[in-house]
């Protein structure tokens, strides 16, 4: 407040220009906090953007209540809530570590972390399996000297993610939602996602070729890796409720009780840790479909569109909207579920904005190393175009 009227001392416009810089600067801190928010939540930032300017166009009335699927929304948090207990307890990082140990080079590692993430995203989905293992990739590759071998394992590692997710529905956000909002029969749903999923396998494992089969030194720091018994077998019990519930042979309301009245005594900070931002991308993206779909060019453009290719259709979409978004939008419009649900899978990779968990991966190697950005970004694109390609052709013959 001194410094202000010192200033002001010195004359009129002086203190009009020191005022405004004064009040410039308080303003800096906002909006860079703003900011970061953004690029840390850019989907949902997106999403609430699509959202209000849908509402503008479709203003709110009773019909809003229709646009929310609370079977998906459940058993996301539901999933989301039990995996966060059992990272607290260090459970996926030291296994994966314990499944690194057996190996003896940076190739068999690179194999090791590739299946890993395959499995991960299967249980806890691929956003979860990459913040889980991503890192240990980094270290696996890091202190074993092979840095210019990390790029093209966290590359792996995010395709695998991606693409691991497809064979289950609680595998990939825009599977669960596919799932409860069409009704698919649970064998239906694996047998369509089988040939892609086996596929896909089979072309990062021989992309795992590329990585040098150098020696790793990794120490073994078993008192380290002790579980909590009863926590672990608390926690997984829980788990495959949530199992359960997905498949819907456990009631989606008794399951959540369960959890969350478990976690409040156990761990309450897991349910802190709940990615709420991704539900909350799940709400916006509902309001933003239900209005799209009430809209008569919008819904005469889609519906001609997807009558045309719906796999096509959902796979382009994905690289310009993301693959979450893309299965909601679309779903509106078709009742084609086979070729939507390969076309919003596939469709997880090509772009950096594809898939969400591409975000992931992308912010974590920048990271570590933001001197190679491009570098980093010229491999992804070359990895997932041809993953793309070969996935698209696969399915347009599936779907023929």
């Amino acid at each position: 407040m001194n410094t202000v009227f010192a200033r002001y001392a010195c004359g009129e416009a002086g203190c009009a220009v020191n005022h405004s810089a004064v009040e410039a600067r308080n303003h800096i801190p906002g909006l860079e906090r703003v900011g970061a928010w953004i690029r840390k939540n850019a989907v949902l930032a997106i999403a609430m953007v699509l959202a209000g300017i849908s509402a503008f166009l479709v203003p709110p009335d009773a019909e809003y209540a229709g646009y929310f699927d609370g079977k998906t929304l459940g058993c996301l948090f539901g999933t989301l809530a039990v995996v966060c207990a059992l990272k607290n307890i260090r459970f996926f990082s030291i296994l994966a570590r314990r499944i690194i140990l057996l190996t003896g080079n940076a190739r068999t590692a690179a194999v090791a972390l590739v299946y890993i993430t395959f499995l991960g995203s299967m249980l806890i989905a691929n956003d979860m399996a990459l913040i889980t293992f991503l890192p240990l990739g980094y270290l696996v590759f890091s202190i074993a000297g092979r840095r210019q071998d990390v790029a093209t394992v966290f590359i792996l590692q995010n395709i695998s993610a991606n693409l691991g997710g497809m064979l289950t529905p609680f595998g990939n956000p825009q599977n669960l939602y596919l799932y409860a909002h069409f009704h698919i029969p649970t064998a239906e749903f694996m047998s369509i996602m089988l040939a892609p999923f086996c596929v896909s396998i089979a072309l990062v494992t021989l992309c795992c070729l590329f990585v040098p089969a150098r020696k790793l030194k990794i120490s073994d720091r078993r008192e380290e890796d002790r579980l909590p018994a009863g926590r672990t077998a608390f926690y997984l019990t829980l788990f495959a409720m949530t199992i359960l519930m997905v498949f819907r042979i456990l009631p989606v309301p008794m399951v959540l009780a369960t959890v969350v009245i478990s976690l409040m005594i156990a761990d309450r900070k897991a349910l802190e840790m709940v990615d709420y931002g991704l539900l909350m991308t799940f709400v916006c993206f509902f309001v933003f479909a239900g209005n799209m779909a009430r809209l008569t060019p919008v819904r005469q453009f889609f519906s001609d569109l997807l009558q045309k290719n719906t796999l096509l259709t959902a796979v382009l979409s994905c690289q310009g909207i993301s693959n979450v978004p893309t299965a909601i939008l679309l779903s509106q419009f078709t009742d084609n579920y086979r070729a939507l649900l390969l076309g919003v899978n596939i469709g997880g990779t090509g772009t950096l904005i594809a898939s969400l968990a591409s975000l992931i991966t992308f912010r974590e190697y920048t990271h570590h190393y933001p001197e190679d950005t491009r570098g980093y970004l010229l491999r992804f694109g070359a990895y997932n175009l041809g993953f793309l390609l070969v996935l698209t052709f696969l399915a347009l013959y599936l779907c023929r």
